[in-house]
């Protein structure tokens, strides 16, 4: 089976070793150069071309923005096989507003919240509120068009420069203000075929840029899986109350929805509820959960996108951690164009048979006059490592990460640290 990705980040990186474990070729388009230069016992390629003018078996849709702008539809109407929903079902990612009414009509848990494309009735709204804001562009923002704060002056700056257009074009004209939820966030990822779903380990991700969750947010800064508190029980809930109804929305619609349903929660003292839907896979989730993954890839995603999806995941009892290095500057300007520095082969790193480390990479590109690789965006790369505990892997993802140099890179510190006290005992 000839396998096409479609994306150039390290989630589609991720996907690529995955699926070349189960399939004789994989190709990503347009991928980026670090895909070339890793993995080489795996069978794995780069490719610029245009997807719809690529022959394949099946097309697996990493990013948010083409499935928002068709490319699934553009694909079926080449009668192609493609794991991810149409244009019409890719609005609970592409627009807030969809997706929060999407939920409404499905009964499914989750934040008070209200709409505006208008500033003067907005800002007034917000002074009702008491205990915290979350401001949120209807449209895509690459994960950064969320603003949560519990100073209104910080709240109505960011409501007026996204309103404004100055933040996010327009994409933030029109905003959803919701309640703010407490308790902790968790990601959790199923595959459906438009009638069965079946859940994927779950994850915990880092959004803000800086330790102990300071900064602005950002696309993730890291992530781990699975974590212990999320117990069989709670995942079956979750599934049955938060996730599983999306079907019955979905075909009152007429949406035939094969692909990536992720679901955001937070796990309130009320009980999970969704912040936000994906209809993706999750950058940097992903690359958490797939190396625990001991079930064959490539047949789920071929099931789930023939409408035919019988069989489930089966996952190792080993944790993962995987931490995002990223430029200086980000997420607001990344300084771009470093030379990334290794002082292990890369091959020698991830093809080493005791050392559960990988690399997948995001942003990077190279130069004519040096064969080297550099930065091209703010996150540049992924370094996952999985082992029998949080507190080993932890050890050895920093230990791999201190082998690998650009200038003023950037990563957290901290990745995991929660994770290790559950583990250990001193959180419950």
């Amino acid at each position: 089976m000839k396998i096409c990705i479609v994306g150039s980040g390290a989630r589609e990186h991720c996907l690529a070793v995955s699926l070349s474990k189960f399939s004789n070729s994989v190709v990503v388009t347009p991928g980026n150069p670090g895909m070339d230069m890793s993995y080489s016992s795996l069978n794995i390629a780069t490719d610029l071309n245009d997807p719809t003018d690529i022959d394949a078996d099946l097309f697996v849709i990493g990013p948010e923005g083409p499935l928002s702008e068709g490319i699934v539809d553009k694909l079926k109407g080449q009668s192609k096989v493609v794991f991810g929903p149409d244009q019409q079902g890719a609005q609970l990612e592409s627009s807030k507003i969809w997706m929060k009414a999407a939920l409404k009509q499905a009964g499914i848990p989750t934040a008070d919240f209200k709409v505006f494309d208008e500033f003067v009735a907005a800002s007034n709204y917000l002074k009702t509120l008491r205990g915290g804001y979350v401001i949120k562009t209807d449209g895509l923002a690459a994960g950064k068009g969320v603003f949560v704060t519990k100073d209104y002056d910080l709240a109505l700056k960011d409501l007026q420069d996204k309103m404004n257009g100055t933040s996010f074009g327009q994409a933030g004209k029109r905003v959803v203000i919701e309640e703010l939820m407490e308790g902790q966030e968790i990601s959790v990822m199923a595959l459906t075929d438009g009638k069965k779903i079946v859940p994927l380990s779950p994850a915990v991700d880092a959004k803000r840029c800086f330790d102990d969750d300071l900064g602005p947010n950002t696309g993730g800064m890291g992530a781990y899986s699975p974590p212990d508190f999320v117990h069989d029980d709670m995942l079956d809930k979750i599934l049955e109350k938060c996730i599983e109804p999306l079907l019955g929305v979905f075909k009152s619609k007429g949406i035939d929805y094969r692909g990536v349903l992720y679901a955001g929660l937070m796990l309130t003292p009320e009980g999970p509820k969704v912040v936000e839907f994906n209809v993706r896979f999750g950058d940097p989730e992903t690359q958490a959960i797939l190396p625990g993954l001991e079930s064959d890839l490539a047949s789920l995603i071929y099931q789930a996108s023939l409408g035919k999806l019988t069989d489930e995941p089966k996952f190792n009892k080993n944790k993962t951690i995987n931490v995002v290095l990223a430029t200086n500057g980000y997420p607001d300007s990344p300084t771009l164009g470093d030379k990334i520095y290794f002082k292990e082969d890369i091959d020698d790193i991830v093809e080493r048979a005791d050392s559960n480390v990988r690399i997948f990479f995001a942003g990077v590109t190279t130069k004519p006059d040096d064969d080297g690789l550099f930065t091209s965006s703010g996150r540049v790369m992924s370094v996952a490592c999985t082992d029998t505990t949080f507190e080993n892997a932890k050890l050895k993802v920093y230990d791999q990460i201190s082998k690998i140099s650009f200038d003023k890179m950037h990563f957290r510190k901290d990745i995991g640290k929660k994770a290790i006290e559950f583990e250990t005992g001193k959180l419950k």
